[in-house]
């Protein structure tokens, strides 16, 4: 059986179900190896707690990579999320050389905000360096907010024309990805999802689900992480939005169900066999 490996470059929250304690969870269970590549320790998440505790990890980054290299360490797939610093940017995006061969996926999840806003550890200059990471990448997974700040347009929020959201995709496929997946896209009739785009194929689809009335924490790394997962089993990327759009759609109406604290993520682990069951499918299927 021929398993991939992912190099994950993400924070590591200690408590907040969101970046590596999805990834790693979510990846595996689907069928991959994945290698963690901390950017920052923190205690909590940043999203609706305060006081947290952060350790920036970028002078550790180079060094990590610098020790695979000499094992020989290849990988199938290269997946950014959460950095610390415009630096660490850089350092992310100076590390591929080293990390990426000529089948390795790099898949950009540029985690700058949501809801109009930067988050409190990003600034302006930051936004920057994403947007030149974005450029070397394959696919990305913008939600509404940084798609404007990747595309430097105002934010438009509500249900927007089809057409908008396409052009908006192909604004931001502009920029070096030749995949989009564009997550926060509200449809009629009180439904929101994420579409995803091919500019090679340039094949167009939106996903949606019921909207669920509240503020989810760690589901674009939910979604994110399904998504590569997806793809990491050879399904095309409309499939593989559609795959995470429902999942994490489940995840966010179970969590809403049991009533808990929404401000420490959502309640994926009960769902992971189901991924599971999609691994083994997909592993059957090419046997």
């Amino acid at each position: 059986m021929n398993i991939k490996r992912v190099a994950a470059i993400h924070d590591l929250s200690g408590v907040g179900k969101c970046s590596l304690t999805v990834a790693l969870p979510v990846l595996c269970a689907m069928g991959a190896e994945v290698c963690a590549l901390p950017t920052a320790v923190l205690s909590t998440h940043t999203g609706g707690i305060s006081g947290f505790t952060y350790r920036d990890l970028t002078d550790d980054l180079p060094r990590v990579v610098r020790h695979w290299a000499s094992l020989g360490l290849k990988f199938d797939a290269v997946y950014t999320g959460f950095a610390s610093s415009a630096e660490q940017l850089k350092a992310m995006r100076d590390a591929l050389p080293s990390l990426r061969s000529t089948d390795t996926l790099m898949f950009i999840d540029p985690v700058m905000g949501d809801a109009g806003k930067l988050y409190k550890t990003y600034t302006p200059e930051m936004a920057d360096a994403t947007r030149e990471l974005c450029a070397v990448a394959d696919v990305i997974t913008p939600n509404r907010t940084e798609a404007a700040l990747l595309t430097r347009t105002d934010l438009t929020t509500g249900v927007r024309p089809e057409a908008e959201i396409r052009a908006l995709c192909r604004k931001l496929s502009d920029l070096g990805p030749r995949r989009v997946a564009l997550t926060g896209v509200e449809t009629s009739g009180g439904r929101v999802g994420a579409a995803a785009w091919d500019a090679g194929t340039e094949e167009f689809v939106i996903h949606s689900a019921p909207i669920v009335e509240g503020a989810w924490h760690g589901t674009g790394d939910l979604f994110a992480s399904v998504t590569l997962g997806a793809l990491m089993l050879g399904r095309a990327l409309p499939e593989a939005v559609g795959i995470a759009t429902a999942f994490t759609h489940g995840c966010i109406a179970r969590t809403k169900l049991n009533g808990t604290d929404p401000r420490f993520g959502v309640a994926f682990e009960c769902a992971l066999g189901e991924l599971t069951a999609l691994a083994a499918s997909a592993k059957n299927h090419s046997a």
